[in-house]
């Protein structure tokens, strides 16, 4: 499996969905507007998006499943899984504010081997494959260079729907506002996730975190040189619902930050 060539193509088939995307999103209208949840929303951007990208990633691997998330395909891989997400913050989308992106993820087996993450509004698309370092629009990037919290910018994502930790949460925010150079929150996952790769954020940390949230920003992050956990300090990012990356410099000390409060 060349990966560097599966990649391109879902480079490819990634401008192809944002064009939609882009198309579209003018068209969007209150009717337009789905609620799943609490606070959680789809239109007929979203669906659609996914629709494209589940034929086109088809082709690429025939044999492959997927974990989508508007689940317009069940269909389960031996090998190969694609991880999706049509349309990263559609909130943002919907209100007509940057950022919301793509995220493109493959798993094989148990490991993620490639990411595309296109974030529309200023068209950057990160990508990595497995072994060979990340990328932004062709330029290789890296992870900061950062060496502790206190001069550090910190991304993270608000609760908007679980708010069991809520308390705990706004308590480690507080913290991390007086120790570092400052907490951002863009609302969407995807993004923020490459932007620590590139270096713009130093880290980021989230909890209720769905895998398509981060497979692909989180594979890319690590290509770029950073380091990747639970709260715990374990493996079950992907799965697990929380997630915390970083430089490998700060990484120690971020966490265990965030285990006194979570």
């Amino acid at each position: 499996m060349n990966l560097k060539d599966i990649c391109n193509d879902v480079r490819d088939l990634t401008k192809a969905s944002v064009e939609f995307i882009n198309k579209e999103k003018k068209k969007i209208r209150s009717e337009n507007i789905e609620i799943k949840g609490l606070n959680d929303f789809v239109t007929y951007v979203d669906r659609s998006s996914e629709e494209l990208l589940v034929k086109g990633l088809t082709s690429i691997l025939p044999e492959s499943g997927f974990i989508a998330e508007e689940n317009t395909s069940k269909r389960s891989g031996e090998r190969y899984t694609w991880i999706i997400d049509p349309l990263d913050g559609t909130t943002n989308f919907i209100h007509g504010a940057p950022p919301f992106a793509v995220s493109i993820g493959l798993k094989y087996h148990d490991s993620i081997v490639l990411g595309v993450v296109h974030e529309i509004s200023l068209d950057e698309c990160f990508y990595a494959w497995e072994g060979e370092g990340a990328f932004l629009n062709d330029n290789r990037i890296f992870v900061s260079d950062n060496k502790i919290v206190k001069d550090s910018l910190i991304a993270t994502g608000f609760p908007y729907y679980d708010y069991k930790l809520m308390r705990q949460y706004l308590s480690l925010l507080e913290y991390l506002m007086m120790h570092s150079h400052g907490i951002r929150r863009l609302g969407s996952a995807a993004t923020d996730l490459s932007y620590v790769a590139c270096g713009r954020y130093d880290a980021f940390y989230e909890y209720s975190l769905s895998p398509w949230d981060v497979a692909a920003g989180a594979f890319i992050v690590q290509q770029a040189g950073g380091k990747i956990s639970d709260f715990k300090g374990g493996n079950d990012w992907l799965f697990g619902r929380e997630i915390i990356s970083s430089n490998h410099h700060i990484f120690n000390e971020l966490s265990d930050i965030i285990k006194k409060f979570l």
